[in-house]
């Protein structure tokens, strides 16, 4: 069964499209549609389609629209999603950049659940966002948050990250209180995914791994590169790797791309494509 990846393009003229996508080391296309691949929702497609190579499966499926923040884009996304679900047999959905609209979020996942075998679900970014707002974090699979995404999970009050309560100056050093938290209060999904200094995976609230080295503090003002590891997650789990497999793995192949590209400070996400392959192979062992 094929997976899903939903999200936004930041073109405002960009229209509507759903179907596979392919990845030929310049341009993301989808349905003939050209993508440049730079941070966001382009960037976890680009690695999701090289991974995918690799891995020997199927290129993802993609649903995107153009949204520069007004919204209209997430609203065409979310009325065609909810009315290809019964349509849809799918393995998973990644969920990334939309305006975070809790009806529409609500109506989209109770439909998903109606699904048997339901998909599994996984979220970063704007839909994480609203996934956290909506009351229902708990019926997801996987969040991939970065330190400071995680806490907004772990504060029970706040509607939007920008409205974080006292933990953004400190939330490397707090991560794994901020877990903790955000478990206590049901803002978590059932699995974790924690980008930054050192990446933690999470089952239940309760720490798997913790993965440091290769530390690369190049990689850091790179934008796009949590992108990458959300990608690469989404073809790991269609690959059919457990979700705490996937995760390590994952987190393992940043790091080792970062070790292979050498970047600098004039580096896109772009420039580390290649050096994908190569990364996912060691990590892959």
């Amino acid at each position: 069964m094929p997976w899903l990846i939903v999200g936004t393009i930041p073109r405002e003229e960009f229209p509507l499209v759903h179907g596979p996508c392919v990845y030929d080391g310049g341009s993301l296309q989808v349905n003939e549609h050209d993508i440049p691949v730079a941070r966001g929702t382009p960037a976890l497609l680009a690695t999701a389609c090289i991974a995918s190579k690799i891995l020997g499966i199927a290129a993802p499926l993609a649903l995107l629209a153009g949204d520069t923040g007004r919204g209209q884009g997430s609203r065409q996304v979310y009325a065609k999603l909810m009315e290809s679900i019964p349509e849809l047999d799918l393995q998973g959905v990644t969920f990334h950049y939309l305006q975070p609209d809790v009806e529409w979020h609500n109506k989209i996942l109770w439909k998903l659940e109606e699904r048997n075998p339901r998909p599994l679900l996984v979220a970063d970014a704007g839909f994480m966002y609203v996934a956290k707002m909506s009351g229902f974090a708990a019926s997801y699979d996987l969040f991939t948050p970065d330190a400071g995404e995680m806490a907004f999970l772990a504060d029970e009050k706040a509607p939007h990250p920008f409205y974080t309560r006292g933990f953004l100056l400190q939330e490397e050093e707090r991560v794994p209180e901020l877990i903790e938290r955000a478990y206590a209060a049901e803002n978590a999904a059932k699995h974790l995914l924690v980008k930054g200094c050192i990446d933690y995976v999470v089952a239940a609230g309760q720490l798997v791994k913790a993965i440091s080295e290769p530390s690369i503090p190049a990689m850091e003002p790179i934008g796009g590169t949590g992108d990458t590891v959300t990608g690469l997650v989404t073809a790991l789990l269609s690959a059919d790797y457990s979700i705490p497999q996937a995760c390590t793995i994952a987190a393992k192949t940043n790091r080792q791309l970062g070790l292979l590209a050498a970047p600098n400070p004039a580096f896109s996400v772009a420039n580390l494509m290649p050096f994908l392959p190569q990364a996912l192979a060691v990590s892959l062992g």
